[in-house]
This record gives C-alpha cells, sequence and structure tokens, in this order.
C-alpha cells in the first residue's frame, strides 16, 4: 500500500507537471543520489530486497535524464566546495553507492567512466574483511529455501509458512520488521546467527559472492573519479549503539579505509541512515572527527542553509521499486521530497 501511495503521488505530479512549477520554488541547488546494486534483473518471483537495485540499463536511462537539465554531475568534494563557498551558478548532482557491492565495479563503473561522472563508494570495513554480515540477504536466503521457518518470537515458538511467493513475502516482511525493531544490533544478530545457523546459511558466502575485496576497492579508487567514504566498520545502527560503540565505528571505520587504501577518508555515510539510525549525537561525533560531509538517507534535496549540516546531508534514493525515468524527474526536482518532509527544508532532528 505504501508503494502504491507513493507511486501514485510520482505519476500526479509528473503529468500534471506540478513538479516543474514546484522546482522553481522547493528544487534547492543540487541533490545527492543513493544507488546500491546496479546488476541485471533477476528472474527469481521472491525478492524482497530488489528496493536495493536497478539495472545497467535504467542507470544509463537516469544519466541522459539528469544530463538534459543541464545539471553538473559532481565529487562530494565539490559538493563541500560549493555549498561552502555559495558557489549556486549550475545546480549540480552526485552520485552515491552505498556498501561497497561488487556489481558496483563491474556494471555501475564502466557507465559512469565512459560517461566521465565522479562518484563515491561508502564502503563498511567489515565487508572487504569478509566479517561482515548481511543480515537482509541472509533472511531473503533462509525464506527463499524453506517451505516453512520455526524461530522463538519475544518468547514464543512460532511457526511461519513460506511455501508460495506470497508468503515468502510476507514472512519477509514480518521478520524484518521485527528484527529491526530489536534494541540492538546485537540481539538482531544474534537472532539472524540462530536462522541462518539452523537453516544452514553461510553468511560468509554471501558477503564473499556480492561485496568487493580489498584489491577490487583499490583498483577503483586509483580513478580520479572516484571517492572511498567511510561507511563504519560492521554497518551498524549508531543510534542504537552505545557512545563508545558508536565513536568506535566511525573512527575504526575510516581508519582501517586509510590503512588499506593510503588515503584519510573525508566523507561518510551513516549505515540505514534513516532517523532511527543516526541524529544529533552520530552528527555530532562525525564532525569531531573531522569528515567535511556526511550523508544520511533521509530523502531530500541540497539548500543553501544544508552549508550548516554538513553532517546531515539528504538524498535521493534511485532504487529499483521505483524504475521510471519519470520518477527521476520528480524526485530530482525537489516536489516529491518536498511533500514528503512537509516542505521543511532542513531535517537535522
Amino acid at each position: 500500500m505504501r508503494k502504491a501511495i507513493i507511486r501514485s503521488g510520482l505519476e500526479a505530479l509528473y503529468f500534471s507537471g506540478a513538479h516543474r512549477v514546484m522546482r522553481r520554488f522547493v528544487g534547492g541547488v543540487g541533490a545527492i543520489l543513493v544507488l546500491h546494486h546496479v546488476r541485471p534483473a533477476r528472474r527469481d518471483g521472491f525478492q524482497p530486497n530488489q528496493l536495493l537495485e536497478i539495472t545497467p540499463d535504467f542507470l544509463e536511462a537516469v544519466i541522459d535524464r539528469l544530463a538534459s537539465t543541464g545539471a553538473d554531475f559532481v565529487s562530494l568534494d565539490e559538493v563541500h566546495r560549493r555549498l561552502t563557498e555559495r558557489d549556486y551558478g549550475r545546480r549540480f548532482i552526485a552520485f552515491t553507492f552505498d556498501d561497497g557491492y561488487r556489481d558496483n565495479k563491474q556494471w555501475a563503473y564502466p557507465i559512469l567512466k565512459r560517461h566521465g561522472i565522479p562518484f563515491a563508494v561508502y564502503v563498511p570495513t567489515s565487508f572487504p574483511d569478509r566479517l561482515g554480515e548481511l543480515w537482509w540477504d541472509a533472511l531473503e536466503a533462509v525464506i527463499a529455501r524453506n517451505d516453512s521457518i520455526v524461530l522463538e518470537m519475544d518468547g514464543r515458538d512460532c511457526r511461519i509458512d513460506c511455501a508460495t511467493p506470497a508468503e515468502k513475502f510476507e514472512a519477509y516482511q514480518v521478520l524484518y520488521c521485527w528484527l529491526r525493531a530489536m534494541p540492538s544490533d546485537a540481539r538482531m544478530l544474534d537472532a539472524v546467527r540462530e536462522l541462518t545457523t539452523r537453516y544452514r546459511i553461510d553468511t560468509s558466502a554471501i558477503c564473499d559472492a556480492v561485496c568487493m575485496t580489498w584489491d577490487e576497492i583499490a583498483e577503483i579508487a586509483a580513478d580520479p573519479l572516484v571517492t572511498i567514504g567511510a561507511h563504519t566498520v560492521n554497518h551498524v545502527r549508531l543510534a542504537k549503539a552505545c557512545d563508545t560503540v558508536a565513536r568506535s565505528e566511525l573512527k575504526m571505520g575510516r581508519a582501517v579505509l586509510e590503512a588499506a587504501l593510503g588515503v584519510r577518508p573525508l566523507h561518510l555515510a551513516y549505515p540505514y541512515g534513516d532517523c532511527n539510525s543516526a541524529g544529533p549525537r552520530e552528527f555530532a561525533i562525525a564532525a569531531e572527527l573531522g569528515f567535511k560531509t556526511a550523508v544520511t538517507t533521509r530523502p531530500g534535496v541540497l539548500f543553501p542553509a544544508h552549508a550548516q549540516t554538513l553532517m546531515a546531508l539528504p538524498r535521493i534514493s534511485i532504487n529499483g521499486e521505483f524504475q521510471r525515468s519519470r520518477y527521476v524527474d520528480v524526485l530530482v526536482s525537489g516536489a516529491g521530497t518536498a511533500l514528503w518532509n512537509g516542505l521543511r527544508r532542513l531535517r537535522v532532528a
């Protein structure tokens, strides 16, 4: 229902032309895009994480659409410069990718390289270390390979049927929401480990299959078009961690990247990035650690006032559930996110 409402809103803004009218008032000075996977479409009937991926063809379409607006494609360093120096002569767009997936190198990088477009990849260091737990993919694998799941939920033994595609999607939503509601990542990961152990899912194999190695990261990092940004060590929800853990994740994530690549990361993305995962405490720590910018996943375009909130920059999600070029027009115009944010330009609380 939520997806249908969002899609209807995007369609209405586009076909009414309202996004073009609103752009003059809510379009801002630029936008930072957030993507995850870029790879050919899969044929699996059960793909609960499809929102995290787009196809190479759609990435090409996005680039063509944005290029036609006359916007500049810029690096994160240039985003920082334009905001701090108040250089708003031309609207700008920055591409960013979260998590360091191998398909970023295999599929996205050649496309962006051909167009001469700078981009950033935010890497949680446990992923190339092969210690990372991509729990959302592990949960998908457990459900995909079984017709029913037995587990303890909130002190009760539960059986969840998941034989049909519809049941699998429902099971994923129930378990995903249950896991995300847990008070800490430690509790959440313990529950996922219990599931993956019981149903013989190799989480290290998942990480190895989809995430870049250090050598692959170093290879693209050698290109001046590419910025490697920090994304903590273990991809944790920082807001649910204690002060010591939150600070350590941010500090060590940067230190490991610097040791591996020989360059200190100046830009940060908070894992998950929503208001329940990063807030004022995390913004303050990022500033203390000396990052130039830090991005959330809170939806929005950039305004001049964001020069004062560089540790809490919004982004526009380009994802698999809304692969229509016209939706990109609406989102980058600022119209869709303006309505989502109740016409507020800044959301840093």
